[in-house]
């Protein structure tokens, strides 16, 4: 229980004096809008660089890729089987090697080559069927 020099010492919340000068004034809000606008802009342009920085990785990993592969196949050596019956007779070994190749465009440039490689080498080599 309270004394009675407690009960004097508490007042109501309506005898309370209220200070006004609380309220931020006009200028004040503004201000922070503003201060809050500029930080949410801010924040987007840094989700945006950073999502530009994965796609531009990603679109360079893609055009290596796409790269290497063209290598590769400019590299390989390739032979034409034309006699399937050499299919049947190739050991399993063999059979895991050989890889299917679109042979319009490889026998087009195998043709040119074969052209080039006559002047130089004196013979001709057909390139088509992968063996790698």
């Amino acid at each position: 229980m309270r004394t009675r020099q407690e009960k004097s010492n508490v007042k109501r919340f309506s005898h309370m004096i209220k200070d006004r000068s609380l309220r931020s004034s006009w200028e004040v809000k503004m201000r922070g809008r503003q201060e809050k606008k500029m930080l949410k802009e801010l924040a987007v342009q840094l989700k945006e660089e950073k999502q530009h920085k994965i796609d531009e990785k990603k679109r360079r990993r893609e055009e290596n890729l796409k790269r290497r592969l063209e290598n590769e196949r400019k590299a390989e050596v390739v032979q034409v089987i034309r006699n399937t019956t050499k299919l049947k007779r190739a050991r399993k070994k063999q059979l895991r090697c050989i890889e299917k190749r679109d042979t319009l465009n490889i026998s087009f440039s195998g043709k040119i080559k074969a052209k080039k490689d006559t002047s130089a080498k004196g013979h001709s080599q057909k390139k088509i069927a992968v063996s790698s």
